[in-house]
C-alpha cells in the first residue's frame, strides 16, 4: 500500500501546488479558468484522440464491464437520490447530489493517472468509463433538472441532451479517434508526434488546474458534503466492485482499473451544471473540495486493494 501510496503522491503534489498557487492568488481566478479551457480543449482532447485512435471499439466496449460499473453506478445514484428525497429535498437538488456520489473526476484526474499507473492497458476501460459518465449520468441529470424545472419531458429537452453531447470536446475526441482507428489509416508521424506533445501537456495542467480551482471553493454545508464525499469515494467503488466482481465478473485487471476509476473524488463538471442551473452549487463545490483532499489516502488505499 505504501508503494502505491508513494505512486500517486505526485499527482496529488501537483494539485497540491495548484492549489498553493491559486489560494495566495499567484494564479487568479481568471488565469485558472484560461488552464481549464486549454486542458479541455486542447491537451486532454489530443490525449483521448490519440488514445483512441490506437483502439477499436470492440476493444473499448465491453458489455460485461460496461453493466457492471453502470449497475455500481447506478446503486449508489439510487442510495444518494433516497437519501436527498428522505431529507424532503426536491427533484433538481437530489438530482445535483446524486450525480455528486456517482461521478468522479476520470477526465482531468483518472485519464493522466490510471494511465500511468496501470499502464497503457488501462486506456480502454478508462475511455468506457468516461463515456459512461459524459454520455449516461451528465445526460441524465439534465433530463432530471429540465424536466423537473418544466413540469414535463419533451423533445426539446432531449435535443438539448444531444446538442451538449455533441459540444463536448472529450466526447468529439473520442468519436474521431475511434473513426481513425476503423479507418485503418496510420497517422503520419508529424500528426503523432503534435498529438502527443500537445496530449503531455494535459497530466501536469490538468492537475494544476485542479488544484487552482479547488482554491475557489468553499467549505460551507460540511455535514451534505461530508456525505456526499463518502458516498463517492467509499460507497460508490464499493458497488462497482460487487457489478465487476459479483454481477458482471470481469478479469481483475479491468475490474481494478474500474474500481480505482469509481474511487475518484467527485468531478469538477458536476459544479459547472450545478452553476449552470442554479441548484445547490455551495454544496457541491463543498463536496469536490473534501473528497479531492480525502482520495489523497482512499485512492491509494483502493488501488492497493484491487490491484491484480
Amino acid at each position: 500500500m505504501l508503494a502505491i501510496f508513494l505512486k500517486t503522491v505526485p499527482f496529488f503534489a501537483l494539485i497540491g501546488l495548484g492549489y498553493g498557487a491559486g489560494r495566495t492568488r499567484f494564479f487568479s481566478e481568471a488565469a485558472t479558468a484560461a488552464l481549464t479551457k486549454f486542458v479541455f480543449y486542447f491537451a486532454l482532447s489530443a490525449m483521448l484522440f490519440r488514445f483512441s485512435a490506437t483502439l477499436s471499439i470492440a476493444e473499448i466496449f465491453d458489455a460485461r464491464l460496461a453493466s457492471g460499473y453502470l449497475w455500481g453506478s447506478l446503486a449508489v445514484y439510487a442510495v444518494g437520490s433516497a437519501v436527498a428525497f428522505a431529507r424532503r429535498l426536491d427533484v433538481q437538488t437530489a438530482a445535483i447530489e446524486a450525480q455528486c456520489v456517482c461521478t468522479g473526476n476520470t477526465g482531468f484526474l483518472g485519464v493522466p493517472m490510471l494511465a500511468l499507473l496501470f499502464g497503457p492497458e488501462a486506456v480502454a476501460p478508462i475511455i468506457l468509463i468516461l463515456s459512461i459518465d459524459l454520455i449516461v449520468f451528465s445526460s441524465l441529470l439534465v433530463i432530471l433538472v429540465t424536466g423537473a424545472r418544466e413540469g414535463r419531458m419533451s423533445l426539446r429537452i432531449f435535443r438539448t441532451v444531444g446538442v451538449g453531447l455533441l459540444k463536448n470536446p472529450m466526447i468529439v475526441s473520442i468519436v474521431a479517434g475511434l473513426l481513425v482507428s476503423a479507418s485503418e489509416l496510420p497517422l503520419p508521424g508529424v500528426a503523432t508526434e503534435f498529438l502527443t506533445m500537445l496530449g503531455n501537456a494535459a497530466t501536469p495542467c490538468a492537475l494544476f488546474a485542479i488544484g487552482a480551482s479547488l482554491a475557489s471553493k468553499s467549505a460551507e454545508r460540511m455535514a451534505v458534503a461530508g456525505w456526499l464525499s463518502f458516498a463517492k469515494l467509499v460507497l460508490h467503488p464499493l458497488f462497482v466492485a460487487a457489478g465487476l466482481y459479483l454481477f458482471f465478473p470481469v478479469t481483475p485487471f479491468q475490474a481494478a482499473v474500474a474500481v480505482s476509476a469509481a474511487a475518484l473524488p467527485v468531478a469538477g463538471n458536476v459544479f459547472m451544471l450545478a452553476q449552470h442551473y442554479g441548484v445547490a452549487p455551495q454544496r457541491v463545490s463543498a463536496a469536490i473540495l473534501i473528497s479531492t483532499a480525502a482520495s489523497i489516502f482512499t485512492v491509494s488505499t483502493v488501488i492497493a486493494l484491487v490491484s491484480p
